[in-house]
């Protein structure tokens, strides 16, 4: 780097010796010099040269002195680090100079080696400067770009981690997965108004990621209606099933009054349907070296996408595995079947989650008894169902297996695609 120092002062030899005294510096490229005879021809001067490093100014000068010059320079937003050259003893300017905001001071006449030793100094602080400059800046597009797909805690401390063990290597690591999905909103698309579906979607999706966020989850993707969630990507978050969980539930919560807030607008709009799933996915920034992607794949991914659009057949809205189930403490849910998903081999089994509130409710332990009978292959889990419908016909999930069974349909594996 080639710093660059505007001297002001009105003595006119002080430009040639200030040239000989450094012309070795000068032709090593290690420093150039510009001049200025008063502090408003050196305000000029950086207008027209915003790249000066650092100014070494005498006090007394016609037209504007120093000590002006450097309080213009203190309300500059690039404030130059300036070396005040004053009279010998001349204690009272050079504390005026000081509180200014001035970064040292010389007394004259000038000493050039102390001089050489005091543009070094002023030098590495620049540079300092400009490197802490460099970081913030380099920090706050991170921040920026992360904040896209992560809670603004996360983003905050992976924009502040400089690349160093950040989690956005691509690597194996055992996540929570959710998808989500709006029933119908292909017919959405194809008759609403542009501005309408773009109101609704921006609220939509805003609404949706604020949710994930609160959870500290990780927007995975954001295709049209779909949302991809992770949970223990990119940081560790051990209780990551139970945070899946937790955030399906509020997602469901916020998407179904959002439907109720429309529909009072005279828009129809789908309920959102979610998939949850865990286990070993390939995570990490697969953006290559332009663009910034951070996302998943592998078999727990595709997994979870099954398992959303299987809410589609059962009338549920949330749907989770029991990997899932068996990882959150407490789980509450009621069983939904064991689940033969297209890409699998072997039948997974599947839970509609519950908030505490509605294990309680009696239709719960009905649907309980009646789906022990129909995995056990009694014959009485049929009348049980239809008892259960006909108490709670808005209950899709055991209208759903009553009509399974009314099909000939046993037990509870059952293919749904």
């Amino acid at each position: 780097m080639t710093a660059t120092i505007l001297f002001v002062d009105d003595e006119p030899d002080l430009e040639a010796l200030v040239l000989q005294k450094f012309r070795k510096r000068i032709r090593e490229g290690a420093v150039t010099f510009m001049f200025a005879h008063d502090g408003l021809e050196a305000l000029q001067s950086l207008d027209a040269h915003p790249h000066v490093d650092m100014v070494v100014s005498d006090i007394n000068m016609p037209r504007m002195d120093g000590l002006s010059l450097l309080a213009k320079l203190q309300e500059a937003e690039d404030k130059k680090s300036t070396i005040i050259v004053s009279a010998y003893g001349d204690m009272s300017n050079i504390r005026t100079a000081m509180n200014r905001g001035a970064f040292d001071f010389l007394t004259k006449p000038i000493d050039f080696a102390d001089l050489e030793t005091t543009i070094d100094k002023t030098i590495r602080h620049v540079e300092m400067l400009r490197e802490a400059r460099r970081r913030q800046a380099e920090a706050e597009r991170a921040h920026a770009s992360l904040s896209r797909y992560f809670s603004p805690q996360i983003a905050s401390r992976l924009a502040c981690a400089n690349g160093e063990g950040d989690g956005m290597e691509v690597q194996w690591r055992d996540v929570a997965t959710i998808f989500t999905d709006i029933t119908g909103f292909t017919s959405l698309v194809e008759s609403a108004k542009p501005e309408v579906l773009g109101e609704l979607l921006n609220e939509y999706v805003g609404g949706m990621t604020d949710v994930v966020f609160a959870h500290e989850g990780t927007v995975a993707k954001i295709i049209g209606d779909a949302i991809q969630v992770l949970f223990n990507a990119p940081g560790d978050q051990p209780d990551f099933a139970a945070r899946a969980v937790a955030c399906a539930h509020d997602l469901d919560s916020w998407a179904q009054e959002f439907r109720k807030r429309w529909k009072a607008k005279n828009v129809s709009f789908g309920a959102t349907r979610i998939g949850v799933h865990a286990g070993p996915a390939l995570v990490g920034n697969f953006g290559g070296g332009r663009f910034f992607d951070y996302t998943a794949y592998g078999d727990t991914i595709n997994t979870a996408a099954r398992l959303e659009a299987a809410n589609k057949f059962l009338g549920t809205r949330i749907c989770v595995s029991a990997t899932v189930a068996g990882s959150v403490p407490d789980f509450q849910g009621r069983p939904i079947g064991d689940l033969m998903l297209r890409g699998r081999s072997e039948p997974l089994r599947a839970f509609e989650p519950l908030r505490p509130a509605d294990v309680q409710a009696p239709a719960i332990a009905q649907y309980s008894e009646a789906f022990a009978k129909l995995e056990a292959g009694d014959v009485t889990a049929m009348p049980a169902f239809a008892a259960l419908v006909g108490l709670h016909a808005d209950d899709p999930l055991a209208g759903f297996h009553l009509r399974r069974l009314l099909n000939g349909a046993k037990g509870v594996r059952m293919q749904l695609e």
